[in-house]
């Protein structure tokens, strides 16, 4: 046995890619994967009307649906709603669609790594303050000797391309070497627009990271709609198969 979670991120809804979400529910109808989960960015605006349409599709899967907020789920008009109580419209939509998951092979363990507001710009890219890190490293430890595979899931990618320079995601360093440390197995994320998969030392410790692409009419660096089915194994085993939107699925 092993659980199957489709991995989807970045859908932007306000410029959602309609025909890539059609394909995604058809294939969690015919698949009925044990949880589809989402790594932020579900809207695009943070509009009322955004996050409807996110409901109503979230709601429409069928199966339990796993949500974290990204750079674009905080308002961007209403300023005083943004600096002050800033996911509210994202809680009303986990309130209403989202789910916990039940697993004998995986837990997800969630890190934020959004701000409402940061001292450079633009604020899109990620920080790891020291609060959150601390609460997901503490639930990791929590977890220790748990023979479940424990995947961490944020927004941002805790660190850059190899080679490319400075990290974008300010903490992301001290957070992958830290929750690495504390057990994870792996980090799954998206904001990038693009998917990859591959395995990243910090301080001494190793982990995998996991991104993938979008499902909006945002495409980056010429990687088209895409999302991954992410299997997970007893033994804390880890199988990731690529989805191209329009590609039939691996054989």
């Amino acid at each position: 046995m092993a659980t199957r979670l489709f991995h989807i991120s970045d859908v932007h809804f306000g410029v959602e890619d309609r025909a890539a979400l059609s394909a995604v529910a058809a294939a969690v109808e015919q698949e009925r994967p044990n949880a589809v989960v989402c790594t932020g960015d579900l809207t695009q605006r943070a509009k009322h009307s955004e996050y409807a349409d996110a409901a109503k599709w979230f709601g429409s899967l069928g199966v339990p649906t796993i949500l974290q907020a990204g750079n674009h789920d905080m308002p961007y008009y209403n300023l005083w709603e943004r600096f002050t109580d800033p996911y509210r419209r994202y809680r009303a939509l986990n309130d209403r669609v989202g789910a916990q998951l039940k697993s004998d092979d995986v837990v997800l363990v969630p890190l934020v790594s959004t701000v409402r507001a940061q001292p450079r710009f633009p604020w899109s890219d990620g920080l790891v303050r020291k609060p959150p890190l601390a609460r997901t490293v503490a639930q990791l430890e929590e977890l220790r000797g748990d023979p479940r595979t424990k995947i961490v899931m944020c927004h941002h990618p805790l660190l850059g391309p190899e080679g490319a320079g400075a990290n974008p995601t300010i903490g992301g360093d001290e957070a992958f070497a830290a929750i690495a440390s504390a057990g994870a197995d792996a980090v799954i994320s998206g904001h990038v627009h693009t998917p990859f998969d591959e395995v990243r030392s910090r301080g001494g410790h190793s982990m995998r990271m996991i991104g993938i692409g979008t499902l909006s009419t945002r495409l980056r660096h010429g990687a088209p709609p895409c999302y991954q089915v992410i299997e997970c194994k007893p033994g804390r085993a880890i199988t990731v198969e690529l989805r191209v939107v329009g590609e039939p699925p691996a054989a």
